[in-house]
């Protein structure tokens, strides 16, 4: 099997305000977007003697859609000029809704973007609110509309559940909506917080409470039955494609354990056998590039059975699941008597199917998915 082109990973550290559940690093001063262009362009160049070419690139954030269409389009001509890029290459820039207006959407698709992935993350005023989104429901509507005009086919929608007061029909007039636009993928992510963001803070005050496990494996549920009475595939735990070829190319590196390079403040890289991550501060950062130097904070080196550990536990996540002998091989001083049992015992209960030589999750195996990585 040859080894799968990497992807490239751009992240766009600006926010014009943080909302209270993001963890990803970003910081809400504008000003230093002009050094970054000239950082990422420096940054790409240092690394032409470890990758050559691409076939996906995902510029996302913080708030990609700060930028300027001129930016972006500077960002990737020079990843053109520095890299071979395929000629059928997914591009992904991700939008805010407030951000999408035509001729910014218009210079996206002039310089070859192919894909969005707008974060819509609700239709429900009160629930946007409650999120700090800085986009209200009518621009999340009016953003994907004017996606459809500046000609873009390939529009990924991401929605929010599990939230403090959202009712499960609230969830569903979203989802519905959201169904309205005919999307060609969905990501529908559960709310969790970090300790460390506003709304993390306020949890652990008892301020609200988050959805108990059993209300949660409903939510799930409920959008996976909707999602795929609609049509759509749930490929990855939180992922549903209208088809085949509507899957995220880019996030699939994630999951098969393919290499990727990340560029920007806090971007993670990995190489097939080894991860090393950029520093999460922008002023880091530029300083380090102003001087020539890589802004690699650390790295590590993953044995041959943490990669393994790690392409199970990516693996179960997504509907592919994993070889059944790679099972085996884990279990080998298990009697087979007694691995047979194990599998045997999930069948039954409806978390795994096994077809093909593979072992691939149910829906409500992906619901526990990780703790499933756990058994197998």
């Amino acid at each position: 099997m040859h080894m799968a082109q990497p992807g490239l990973y751009i992240h766009v550290p600006f926010c014009e305000s943080k909302c209270g559940y993001c963890d990803f690093y970003s910081v809400t001063s504008l000003s230093d977007i002009p050094e970054y262009i000239k950082a990422i362009l420096a940054e790409l160049s240092l690394y032409v003697q470890y990758f050559n070419c691409f076939d996906t690139i995902y510029i996302g954030g913080g708030t990609p859609s700060l930028l300027s269409g001129d930016d972006v389009s500077e960002i990737l001509i020079h990843v053109r000029n520095t890299f071979t890029i395929a000629a059928d290459a997914e591009i992904t820039v991700e939008v805010n809704p407030a951000d999408a207006h035509p001729h910014f959407l218009a210079s996206l698709r002039r310089t070859g973007v192919n894909r969005l992935n707008i974060g819509i993350q609700s239709f429900d005023e009160n629930v946007l609110r409650f999120l700090e989104r800085r986009h209200t429901s009518e621009q999340a509507f009016q953003s994907i509309e004017q996606a459809r005009t500046a000609g873009f086919d390939n529009i990924g929608l991401d929605l929010i559940y599990g939230i403090p007061a959202q009712s499960l029909f609230s969830w569903k007039d979203t989802l519905s909506r959201a169904l309205s636009f005919e999307p060609e993928h969905l990501s529908c992510y559960q709310l969790s917080l970090k300790d460390d963001t506003p709304l993390g803070r306020r949890h652990q005050k008892g301020e609200f409470a988050l959805p108990d496990e059993d209300e949660q494996i409903d939510f799930f549920m409920t959008t996976a039955n909707i999602l795929e009475d609609t049509g759509y595939m749930h490929y990855e735990v939180s992922n549903f494609a209208r088809d085949e070829g509507c899957k995220s190319r880019h996030n699939q590196k994630y999951w098969r354990h393919n290499p990727y390079l990340g560029l920007g403040p806090a971007a993670h890289s990995f190489s097939g056998q080894r991860r090393w991550w950029n520093h999460r501060s922008l002023k880091q950062y530029l300083n380090d590039l102003r001087e020539g130097r890589l802004p690699v904070e650390g790295s590590e080196q993953l044995t041959p059975s943490q990669q393994r550990l790690e392409a199970r536990f990516l693996s179960l996540r997504t509907k592919e699941g994993i070889p059944l002998q790679n099972v085996s091989e884990r279990h080998e001083h298990m009697p087979l008597m007694e691995e047979a049992k194990v599998l045997d015992n999930l069948v039954q209960q409806g978390f795994i199917v096994i077809q093909d030589g593979f072992i691939r999750p149910t829906c409500r195996g992906l619901a526990v998915a990780d703790r499933l990585a756990l058994i197998l």
